[in-house]
């Protein structure tokens, strides 16, 4: 049985768990992690450029979602056999004092998409690491990956015939 699968990655800059107002942001001392949301200096993707926080925000997640579209392993989510719905696993890491992509974590509905989440972020390069006040934090990201499972054709066949009365 076949399924169309979809997947669609999108980095979110402010989720509410790490969402801080200005105020919050300036108390931050220089161990503490900050938001992307609140961030003075972005962490810098390979291959971005400029000056402006929010292209060098938008560049970054254009290359996330691109490396996560092309190397989550969509004959896996074929593999679990789920319902037709959309499915979301939630991903949170941190770019580190280094750059370096740590601290991932997923949830999903299955253990198995979240460890495929978090070999797929473990893929990002190395990043030129965020500056809060001039000094370089580790810098926090939450990064949802959602994907639909649409129903197979055979599937859709017999729900119109349902449907329909035969």
């Amino acid at each position: 049985m076949f399924k169309n699968i979809f997947l669609v990655c999108t980095l979110l800059m402010g989720m509410n768990m790490f969402a801080q107002n200005e105020s919050d942001a300036s108390s931050i001392t220089k161990e503490a992690d900050v938001p992307f949301a609140t961030i003075e200096n972005v962490p810098v993707y390979p291959g971005c450029e400029g000056s402006d926080n929010m292209i060098l925000k938008k560049c970054m997640s254009e290359n996330i979602a691109r490396v996560v579209s092309e190397n989550f392993d969509m004959k896996l989510v074929k593999s679990l056999d789920l319902k037709p719905r959309k499915y979301r696993i939630a991903v949170q890491f941190k770019i580190d004092k280094t750059g370096n992509v740590v601290d991932i974590r997923s949830r999903a509905d299955h253990e198995m998409l979240e460890a495929e989440a978090i070999r797929v972020v473990s893929l990002l390069p190395q990043m030129r690491p965020g500056k809060q006040r001039g000094q370089e934090v580790g810098v926090l990201y939450a990064l949802p990956i959602i994907f639909e499972v649409e129903p197979s054709a055979k599937a859709e066949r017999r729900l119109k015939r349902k449907k329909s009365g035969n």
